[in-house]
Parts: structure tokens; sequence; C-alpha cells
């Protein structure tokens, strides 16, 4: 198989179908879809086989605990790992491990030797692998298809979810009826071995070192500080919890609804989310046709407002035939705001930190799920039920308020390649050890006095870089007795982090630099300096006692 998207065939016009194109995703994808039926047949069978092994409740509700808690442990070091380790080996081994898990389980409920804990042990199994699996497997679709495509490509990933969404439930639930839950953990584990061997003939090119090897514990502080300097990126997350607590509502309360509400059978409301699965397919060949007409704000603004709409129907219809164009809908909108926040998140963030901010975005993606299935239903229980959807409508037509203080924006013509235009600095003595520190870069620039206003807020988007990519502090200073002579400084903990800043800085923040440099009027390019303390002497930002220092000396 081709080992990169370079070697695809060439396009031009992107269209939804352009990525099928490329014979690796075509073949991950597919491999995708069976995967996610095989999913959801697992979750129908593990329910139901823990409902009729058991008598208590609690047992039965902590299935949906045991399939999402590893997500909240586990998601932001799973990113960290897919940034850190080969992603094509980390792919090899969560296949492999889910196979493993399902077919042990599956053996054992054809043999009748499993209890209604062994199944919640074996599924909290699945749910840690599915956990590491899900960062690395959001983010290698950058690897598979041309970043003009990739809008496409996530798209397409959301299309996948959705018609295993409606046909894996169906399947499974047939299987249980005529056979027995254990052959659907075997199918699954068979659909995770199916992904292993497409995986498996992924012949991924070798990646080369830049700069010396993060460390874990390192590495997620790399992935928080990047996400906090970034604008672009905590203006999804703020956006995404806001859509994901509002729109839990129609998840964990249609089912009561249904019942409750309108008086009819479980048949009804596998309906209902059929209609919504069919919704989000259309709304993929819709984003695929007349995609360009709306830019990622304004898809989440419509979609929120489509999910307004939805939550006052849940509350005030009483006739079950409209909420099928209803849900219909939704499944648009829910298809078009999703891939929105995906596709914004990917197109902003470059290759070295990709894993860690998409773990960081479905964990708060998955925190506003929980958090809002948890108040809706809680205000739903002491209130009423046309209560607790009236106030999600409310709700989330405050959230499109959001778009003011946090506006998404557009990352198709970003370039996040490295830069890599940074000399090593000269260093006298031998090398040194990447654990040596801390280091202080200053970078002295003369600047006219008519240009230090625009000089000063350029400077302000360089140190917000020089923060995201690894600086503890950063600013700039003026010479009392010479204003036009600015120094800009930034202090790192360790020589091995600077080097890695040289190779974290991209074109886009050339370009920043670029605007900052150009206000020096000096004969020569701006001074730099590196300062590197001295051996031994303790590396904390507190100050010294002096008693210490004379002691050194």
């Amino acid at each position: 198989m081709s080992t990169s998207a370079a070697t695809a065939p060439p396009t031009t016009a992107g269209t939804l179908w352009t990525p099928f194109t490329y014979s690796l995703f075509r073949a991950i994808w597919l491999a995708s879809v069976v995967s996610n039926i095989g999913t959801w047949m697992q979750n129908v069978a593990g329910v139901w086989l823990v409902t009729m092994l058991t008598t208590s409740a609690l047992v039965v509700a902590l299935m949906q605990t045991a399939t999402s808690l590893p997500a909240f442990l586990l998601s932001m070091p799973a990113g960290a790992m897919a940034d850190l380790i080969d992603r094509r080996r980390l792919l090899l081994f969560t296949q492999g491990f889910m196979a493993v898990v399902a077919f042990l389980l599956g053996t054992l409920t054809l043999m009748d030797q499993i209890s209604a804990l062994g199944v919640l042990a074996f599924t909290f199994l699945l749910g840690i692998g599915g956990a590491i699996n899900a960062p690395v497997w959001q983010t290698v679709t950058t690897e598979l298809v041309p970043r003009p495509i990739l809008p496409f490509a996530i798209t397409l990933n959301g299309v996948s979810n959705n018609i295993a969404r409606a046909v894996g439930p169906a399947v499974g639930g047939v299987i249980i009826a005529y056979y027995s839950p254990g052959w659907v953990f075997v199918l699954n584990g068979l659909s995770f071995l199916g992904t292993f061997v497409v995986v498996y003939s992924w012949r991924r090119s070798e990646e080369t070192a830049s700069g010396p090897a993060e460390n874990f514990t390192g590495a997620l502080r790399a992935g928080l500080r990047y996400v906090q300097y970034s604008p672009a990126i905590y203006a999804v997350l703020f956006r995404t919890f806001a859509f994901a607590f509002g729109a839990s509502a129609m998840w964990g309360l249609l089912s009561v609804v249904v019942a409750r509400k309108l008086g009819l059978s479980s048949g009804t409301y596998g309906v209902l989310l059929s209609w919504l699965g069919a919704g989000a397919v259309t709304g993929a060949l819709l984003m695929g046709r007349a995609g360009h007409l709306l830019n990622f704000n304004q898809r989440v603004l419509l979609g929120t407002l489509v999910f307004v709409g939805t939550n006052l129907c849940l509350g005030l219809v009483t006739v079950v035939y409209w909420l099928y164009p209803v849900m219909f809908v939704s499944g648009i909108a829910w298809l078009m705001v999703m891939t929105s926040f995906s596709t914004t998140v990917q197109l902003h963030v470059p290759k070295w930190v990709q894993a860690r901010v998409v773990s960081m975005y479905m964990l708060v993606f998955q925190a506003g799920l929980s958090l809002g299935s948890i108040v809706w239903g809680e205000l739903a229980d002491h209130t009423s039920l046309e209560v607790a959807l009236l106030a999600t409508a409310g709700w989330m037509l405050l959230s499109m308020l959001l778009a003011i203080p946090f506006p998404m924006r557009s990352g198709e013509g970003l370039d996040l390649s490295p830069a890599e235009h940074w000399p090593d600095p000269t260093v006298q003595g031998g090398p040194i050890d990447p654990d040596d520190g801390p280091v202080v870069v200053m970078i002295e620039y003369e600047v006219a006095a008519a240009d230090l206003q625009a000089f000063r807020q350029a400077a302000a988007r360089l140190t917000r870089l020089r923060l995201r990519d690894g600086s503890l502090r950063a600013g700039v200073y003026t010479d009392v007795a010479n204003p036009s002579r600015i120094t800009e400084f930034f202090y790192v903990a360790t020589w091995g982090e600077h080097q890695r800043q040289h190779h974290r800085f991209t074109r886009e923040d050339q370009a920043v630099e670029a605007q900052v440099r150009q206000f020096h009027t000096g004969p020569a390019g701006p001074r730099v300096t590196h300062f590197l303390a001295f051996p031994k002497m303790p590396n904390v930002e507190a100050p010294t006692p002096l008693e210490t220092l004379d002691g050194q000396q």
C-alpha cells in the first residue's frame, strides 16, 4: 500500500468522494466501518447479557461506566503516547489487544463460563483499548490524504460512525435473538482483526527524530501548554463543551420522551435513532456538495440553532410522526457541527502535538456529554421532562453568543510544516547535556521611535508563540536610557527543551517572527544570545540565598 498521501493521484478541486481515490484511506475507512459496526453490536450484546445474568440495575448501569471511564482516565495520556510512539505500531497494539479481549469474552460466553461482573471487566478492558486507540485513529487521517482534502476525509469518518450506529445495534439484536451474545463478541473480535490486517499492510514512512526525545510527563505538559497559548484551539474547546452540554439532552432524554411522554415502545426509539443516522449520512452528502457555502463558524451556529429547535420539539410535540423529520434534520446538524469542530482542531495543530490536542478535544466533548446528561436528567426528575428540554433549548440559544468571544478561525491555508530555519548556537567547551538548564535566550532589536507601537503589537504575538512552544517565561523589555533598544527574552527549563523549540517553530510562526524583525533598523540582524545556568546551580525559579552563592565561589 501507499506509504503517504504524496504518492496518491493529484487532485485540483476536492469533493466528498476525493479521499476514496487514495487507496490507503479507502482501505482504512472500510475497515473502520466494519470495526465500528462490531463495536455497536458489542455494546448491545454486552448490556443484554448483563441484564440476563443479574437482577441488579446498578450492575447494568455500570456497563456505561465501564465503557466511558477509560476515556476520562486515559484520553490525555493516550494522546501523548500517540505523539511519542510510532502511530502504526500503536494501532497494531490496540487493535490486537481489543481482538484478544473480544475473543476471550466470546469464548467464555459460548461456554457459559461468564458472570455479570466478568462482562463488566472485559468491557472495561475494551474501553481501555478504545481510549488508547481513539486519539491515534483520529489523527492518522492527516497522514492518508493531502491537507486540502482533509475536511472531506474527516466528514467521511463521521459517516462511518453513523453508518455503524444505524446498522450495528440492529445486526447485533438479530444475532442475540437467534443465536447467542457470544457470537456477537466473536464477530467483534474478527472486526478488530480485520483492521489489524489493514493497518499491518500500511508501510508508513519512518520518521527521523528532530531534537531530543520528549519524556512522557514533558509531553503532557507540552500539550496542555500548546492549547493554553493557542486561541484558535481553546475557542473550539469552549464551543465544543457548550454544544455537547446542550446536545446531551437529546441523547439522554430521547428514550424518556418515547416511553413516558409518548407511551411508545423501544422499537419507536430505534426508528428515531435510524432517522438520526440517516440525517447524518445525508448531511455528509450535503457538506460534500455545498459545504463551501458556509465556513466552520457559520456551520456550528446553524447546527446549534437546529438543536434549539430539536429540544423545543422534543419538549412540545405530542405526535411521534412529527419527530421523524426533526431527528433527520438533527442528524444533519450533528454531523455538520462535529465535523466542523474536529476539522478546525486538526487544521490548526502541527504534527508534533496533534494527537495530544485531539485527545483534549475528545475529553472536553465527552465531559460535556456526561455532565450535561446528569444536569438535564436531574432537572427532568425534579421538575418535568418538558421543563428540562425547554431549559436545554434556552442553553443552546445562549451558547451561540460564544461565537463573539470565541470565533472559530479557518485553518485551511495554514502552513504548519517545520520552518527549521534557526541555526544552532555556537557552543564553546564541548556539547551541552540536554538536561542542563535553565536557558535564557535574549534577542536585541533597534527600533525607530515611530515604530514602537506597531513593534509592541507584533512582539506580543511572538511572545505567545514562545510560551506555546515551551518557554516558561517570555517578554519584551525597553532600555530606559535608550528606548529604541529593545530586548526580547524567553526562559526555558532545559537545553533539550530549547532544542525542541527549534523544531516546533512552523512556517506560519516564521511569518510572525518576520513581522517583528522588519522593524529592526540596525546594520546587522538582531543579536541573539544564549545564556545557560552554571553547572550545579539550583534549577529553580525562586531566588537563591546569598550564603549559598557565597559557598559556591
